[in-house]
């Protein structure tokens, strides 16, 4: 068996804690997470394509739970992840 690399940033810090509050910012920089730490397929297993940890790795989980705070479901997280290089725009109102 093969073993998975270990992200040494999570060993010591757990979690990344979320906001206070949930800003504009937050959901751009957690848009942003998803998109740069998205999956890449390795013979060990899906990989983070930019800190080759264990997939989904501590910033993308961190983007997860930020957008999900300001309600968007699992569904479209997935399809967002998936879209990878492509640009999102995120509206400056309403949040």
């Amino acid at each position: 068996m093969i073993e998975q690399p270990v992200d040494a940033l999570e060993k010591v810090l757990g979690e990344l804690p979320m906001p206070w509050v949930v800003t504009m910012a937050d959901v751009k920089l957690a848009i942003r997470a998803m998109l740069v730490h998205r999956p890449e397929d390795w013979p060990t297993g899906p990989l983070c394509r930019s800190d080759r940890t264990p997939y989904p790795c501590l910033l993308h989980r961190w983007g997860r739970r930020v957008l999900r705070s300001r309600g968007l479901p699992d569904d479209v997280l997935d399809r967002l992840a998936e879209r990878g290089e492509l640009l999102v725009r995120v509206p400056d109102r309403g949040c």
